[in-house]
């Protein structure tokens, strides 16, 4: 079985590996079944389960394959989001063929151990994953899914991880009144995290005057989507109205950047919710905000509370308009590069852990063609 392995304190050290037989199927044990990975996308947001593998637990879900045990303490595995077909099953609930969505690791093979199997859904029941997140452990029985549409899949690889977060920040700054904030700031405003809760907010017409920050190379992109009220460079934050009442949606992870706008909005700075790390490499820990005022946002721990609310349908169905929506409206700027197996993720990884994809491409890494008839 082949697979991608990152250096856990020094993810930009990568291999590949694989034992004598990398094509070789893993074995089915009673009440197993076998996914054969077809493929899955690549995004600044999987450096993110990287940079927080320890705090979030992100290497937990798939331990590196091999034999070495000492060796293999160094090494983890970066979850994926993608599709998977299931090519050996010894569980009466499943059939081979049948397809898959949900989060994988960048491997040839997958053995799972489904459990509270419905219609549409199914739980990888795995002892080493049973205190993850459940919104991790879940998978769509795609065949069974109501309007599926084949011919979307990559936008949904590429999208749904991302716009889940999205609507889940959306939904988190209306509950909590945007924190009495006249103004949100969304640091990174070009990752497609950004541009998703850009897509919430300007919808929502009780939302405060929304502020995207970029890079000075990615500006005339973010500008071009008119989403934003407004859309500045990082250098020039001094343009920045400071007497504003202010939330601040973070992607980057820039420590320096969000000392610099603690300092420039000191008691306007209402709140900071600390999303994504597409700055991993600026991370530190003495921005000035206090800690009463900024939170780390998990998007499971909020997919669950919302499912306890309103109930798993009435989430699912107001995710799943949400998501549809700003999918067609990505179509128009997103680009989909798509690589050919664990190879081309290894020659493409660089740019994407370096922050240097342009932020129209999405990633796509395709392992395997799956059957017409499986569809």
């Amino acid at each position: 079985m082949s697979e991608f392995q990152v250096k856990k304190h020094h993810f930009s050290e990568t291999r590949l590996t694989s034992n004598d037989q990398s094509d070789q199927q893993p074995r089915a044990s009673q009440g197993q079944i076998v996914v054969r990975i077809e493929a899955f996308s690549f995004t600044a947001n999987n450096i993110t389960y990287a940079a927080a593998g320890d705090q979030l637990g992100y290497w937990q879900f798939f331990p590196p394959a091999g034999q070495d045990s000492q060796d293999l303490a160094d090494w983890g595995v970066i979850p994926v989001w993608g599709f998977a077909q299931v090519i050996e099953s010894r569980h009466g609930d499943l059939a081979e063929g049948e397809r898959l969505f949900g989060y994988f690791p960048p491997a040839s093979f997958l053995t799972m151990t489904p459990e509270r199997v419905s219609s549409q859904r199914l739980f990888d029941g795995a002892e080493h994953r049973a205190r993850l997140p459940a919104a991790y452990n879940s998978y769509t029985r795609v065949a069974s899914e109501p309007g599926y549409d084949p011919a979307a899949d990559n936008e949904r690889m590429l999208l749904w991880p991302l716009h889940i977060t999205s609507f889940c920040l959306w939904d988190q700054l209306q509950e909590n009144g945007w924190y009495g904030a006249q103004q949100i700031l969304i640091l990174s405003a070009s990752s497609k995290t950004s541009l998703g809760l850009g897509y919430a907010l300007e919808a929502d017409s009780s939302s405060p005057t929304v502020i995207g920050l970029t890079s000075a190379r990615n500006l005339d992109l973010v500008q071009s989507l008119e989403i934003y009220d407004q859309c500045l460079p990082y250098d020039s934050l001094s343009e920045l109205d400071a007497t504003q009442p202010t939330v601040i949606v973070d992607m980057s992870g820039s420590g320096e950047l969000l000392a610099q706008l603690q300092e420039r909005l000191g008691d306007q700075m209402r709140y900071c919710i600390n999303v994504g790390l597409t700055h991993w490499d600026e991370v530190r820990s003495d921005t000035g905000i206090p800690k009463s005022r900024s939170e780390f946002f998990f998007a499971p721990g909020h997919m669950q509370k919302r499912m306890t609310d309103w109930g798993p349908e009435l989430f699912a169905a107001k995710t799943s308009q949400f998501l549809k929506d700003t999918a067609r409206q990505s179509r128009r700027w997103l680009k989909l590069r798509e690589v050919q197996g664990l190879e081309g993720l290894a020659e493409v990884y660089p740019q994407v852990c370096e922050g240097k994809l342009p932020p129209d491409e999405g990633v796509i890494v395709r392992l395997s063609q799956v059957s017409t008839a499986c569809r």
